[in-house]
């Protein structure tokens, strides 16, 4: 968001809440959104603007969805953050600010951790006996069939990644046609999700606030449990073989593990499916080496699941030896150069840090790349016994082979995929963040 876009913004909050903004912090994240404090007549606020992410290609749902939705859940006695109005230029959403943190990892201790991943099962479980009728007459669309229901909003990511796609994404297409080929029955009823769930905020070991919104749909509720563990990833979420079994208390019957795996796997793949377009070129203020980390981590993720359902064992590949040519010295003096002051904060430090993040990618691609491209070449070539020399080359064939391969073929392509997944996060290992060491967590 540029600088104009932000006075417009602090104009419209202050003509909105009829006051003047007396704090204003940019929350430092990859989307523009500002924390701010205004001075009313009825004394000082403290709200939050959500702004739009300004990537068309990334969302599949408008702003104004998440600002229905928030709407429909406070009328229905959901904690949610209040929202105020919505500001067409720039686009976002103005809201209270809830009370509480995110993050369950920061819980003061074991119980306080226990006893907000409980209360926030039961809120998830509320939800989902909520009616639907009054989200279908706020602009949600119902499932036509049992087969949509399942696949619940993928579509609409695929066809997102088929405008945007513009190189070859075997690993995708692997995952499209067994999400299509294993699609299972439904939990229950089709009711609102969150879609992507485990979002909170959280005081004194309760939840104060279900935020985060954009994503939530008609569908199964076996989709959020899906969701919580690729949440957990980023955010982690404790121990959710307790919280799945909180929530089958709170529902009353048991939520199939299996089905749980598939929405899991489906979940996981939107993500690559969005950020493949984002990749695809660079744009002012986007975050391309976060989109990257994202891309590849929850390319990763599906395949660890679908190993685990299958019962296949999965190795990882070893780093090869570092090249280090001539022009080495000068990513080290880039990356160097680019390390964000240490006592920067906020949103300016966020930006210092992702120039850096990504010199750092810059120079373990130039030192590492080529080797670990040629060993996914020769991965490709063992399987389908080509003499492919070329990574481009080798994606593509492997791309045309998986739409041909029969289900017999899927151990051989998880452990070569996985190969493919590590092989990528060792490039991103000093860059990943929050996603060090993450890993799926398994429900049996």
């Amino acid at each position: 968001m540029s600088q104009s876009d932000e006075s417009t913004m602090r104009a419209w909050v202050e003509k909105t809440l009829g006051g003047t903004i007396v704090s204003a912090e940019r929350q430092p994240r990859w989307r523009p959104a500002w924390y701010l404090e205004v001075e009313t007549a009825q004394g000082l606020q403290s709200v939050y603007f959500r702004g739009d992410r300004g990537i068309s290609d990334a969302a599949v749902y408008a702003l104004e969805h998440e600002m229905a939705c928030l709407q429909v859940l406070e009328s229905q006695g959901i904690p949610v953050p209040h929202v105020y109005a919505f500001c067409d230029s720039p686009r976002g959403i103005l809201m209270d600010r809830s009370p509480g943190r995110a993050d369950l990892s920061t819980a003061k201790d074991k119980r306080e951790e226990e006893s907000v991943q409980r209360h926030y099962m039961e809120i998830l479980a509320q939800i989902h006996a909520l009616d639907p009728e009054p989200f279908l007459a706020a602009g949600l669309e119902a499932p036509a069939c049992p087969e949509r229901l399942a696949l619940a909003d993928l579509p609409l990511w695929e066809k997102g990644f088929r405008h945007g796609k513009k190189r070859p994404e075997p690993l995708i297409e692997f995952g499209l046609k067994w999400l299509k080929r294993e699609i299972p029955p439904p939990a229950g009823p089709a009711c609102f999700v969150c879609g992507d769930s485990g979002q909170f905020l959280f005081d004194e070991g309760r939840v104060t606030a279900v935020i985060d919104l954009e994503l939530a749909h008609i569908g199964d509720p076996a989709e959020d449990l899906g969701a919580l563990r690729n949440r957990d990833l980023s955010e982690p979420l404790g121990d959710l073989r307790q919280a799945m079994a909180a929530y089958d208390e709170f529902v009353g019957h048991p939520i199939d593990r299996k089905l749980v795996d598939y929405h899991t796997i489906r979940f996981c793949l939107t993500t690559p499916l969005a950020t493949v377009p984002v990749l695809a070129q660079a744009r002012p203020g986007v975050d391309l080496i976060q989109y990257l980390c994202w891309y590849h981590v929850y390319s990763r993720s599906p395949i660890e699941v679908m190993a685990h359902m299958q019962g296949v064992a999965l190795e990882s590949p070893p780093l090869p030896d570092a090249d280090e040519g001539r022009q080495t010295p000068f990513f080290q003096d880039l990356a160097a150069r680019l390390a964000p002051d240490q006592d920067a904060e906020g949103f300016d430090s966020y930006a210092d840090s992702t120039a850096h993040r990504t010199a750092i990618y810059l120079q373990r691609l130039h030192q590492y790349g080529p080797a670990l491209e040629a060993d996914d070449v020769t991965d490709v070539n063992r399987l389908l016994g080509t003499s492919l020399n070329d990574g481009e080359a080798a994606a593509a064939a492997l791309e045309e082979w998986v739409a041909e391969a029969d289900p017999g073929a899927d151990e051989e392509l998880l452990r070569l995929f996985y190969r493919r997944c590590m092989r990528q996060e060792c490039l991103l290992e000093p860059v990943l963040g929050e996603f060090t060491g993450a890993r799926i967590q398994m429900l049996d």
